[in-house]
Order: C-alpha cells, then sequence, then structure tokens
C-alpha cells in the first residue's frame, strides 16, 4: 500500500506542479497585458489578450448572474477530490491514466482558485486564423483539456493482455 500512496504523491506533485505555472502566468497576464488588448506573438495566428471569463468553457453560463461561479468552483474540487481518490487507487505503473488525472486535477483547482478569488477566470492566449477567433483560454485549460482526451483515448484502447493469456 505504502508504493501506491508515494506514487500517488508525485501524480499530485504533477497537479501542483500545474497549479503554479497557472497562477503564475496568470500572475503574468494581469501585470503585463492590458484589458482587452491584442498583443500580438505570431502575427496572424497568437495574440496575448487578457480577458475574464465569469462562466465555463467557451463562456458558456457566463451572463448566468453569478450564481454559476460557486456551483462551477464546487464542480472543479468534486471533480479533483474525486481524482485525487483514484490517483490513490491506480496501481503504480498506471502512468497512462495517472498523468491526465493530475493535469485535470491541476487545471481544474487553478481555474476553481480564480473563480474562488476573482470571481471569474483570467484567459489570456488567444489563438485565431483570419477572421476565426478561438475562444480565449488559460494554461489550466490546456491542462484540462489534454488531460480529458487522454483519459478519453485510455477509454477508448483496449486493455493490454497479460502474459500467458490467450488472444
Amino acid at each position: 500500500m505504502e508504493g501506491i500512496r508515494t506514487s500517488a504523491i508525485a501524480w499530485l506533485l504533477l497537479s501542483l506542479a500545474v497549479l503554479l505555472l497557472d497562477q503564475a502566468t496568470k500572475w503574468w497576464a494581469m501585470t503585463a497585458i492590458p484589458d482587452d488588448v491584442a498583443i500580438a506573438v505570431v502575427e496572424g495566428w497568437w495574440n496575448w489578450r487578457r480577458s475574464y471569463n465569469p462562466g465555463a468553457a467557451f463562456g458558456l453560463l457566463g451572463g448566468a448572474g453569478g450564481w454559476q461561479r460557486p456551483v462551477l468552483a464546487a464542480l472543479a474540487l468534486g471533480v479533483s477530490a474525486y481524482l485525487v481518490y483514484s490517483l490513490y487507487r491506480l496501481p503504480r505503473r498506471a502512468w497512462r491514466l495517472a498523468v491526465p488525472y493530475a493535469l485535470v486535477i491541476g487545471g481544474a483547482l487553478g481555474n476553481a482558485a480564480d473563480r474562488l478569488s476573482r470571481g471569474q477566470v483570467v484567459d489570456f492566449i488567444q489563438w485565431y486564423w483570419r477572421d476565426f477567433f478561438w475562444p480565449t483560454f488559460n494554461v489550466a485549460d490546456m491542462a484540462i483539456v489534454i488531460g480529458a482526451v487522454a483519459i478519453a483515448a485510455n477509454g477508448l484502447m483496449p486493455p493490454k493482455l497479460s502474459q500467458g493469456q490467450a488472444s
């Protein structure tokens, strides 16, 4: 049992690294980027542009009147708690699930911290092409998306047969 806990703690350190990177980059965005001013990073493709999202992904529930903020923060905390519990139950070598769980935990906690401290999430990465602008996002959003896609991909892959089993 001790090996499993040690393994989970290592993955939780990855979650902490994601959380700290997210909060550090949001602090940078708050101090270095003016509100709603696009600063070109790669002309025609990528801007720094600070904006705020009081809702969920892609601005959903953004104008819901405020009830969504504590609900979304509570949801993020609940999902994170469940994934921490799941990390502790994973076998030591289950890194294909542990890494995505850790990414989602760190990202969810990063955005929850914003909701609880500011009432909204700070976004600052804007990708676009011509007149198509992807919704502005942040490091936490990237970690959540990468983690969720990896969790889904793991669910679609057939489990490996152990040695000695017939195929």
